[in-house]
């Protein structure tokens, strides 16, 4: 991904992380909170099989759509 892309990918993590923190369920495993940043960037990573820095261009447009779902899903 280029720098252009990859600024505008997180920058969307980073507002989408500031929504969802307080959605966010406790975990047992996680006793001082989760983290929504680690949250988002852990969900892109599982579903597209690399990290948001690695994804093809081509493929920023989903992944705006899979942070825009992982709002609207919290868990």
């Amino acid at each position: 991904m280029n720098e252009f892309n990859r600024k505008k990918v997180w920058k969307k993590i980073q507002s989408s992380g500031d929504e969802l923190q307080p959605l966010l369920k406790p975990s047992r495993y996680h006793p001082n909170g989760r983290n929504a940043y680690a949250h988002i960037a852990l969900s892109i990573k599982e579903k597209f099989g690399q990290s948001y820095k690695d994804i093809s261009d081509d493929k920023i447009d989903e992944i705006i759509l899979h942070i825009e779902y992982l709002l609207k899903t919290p868990s």
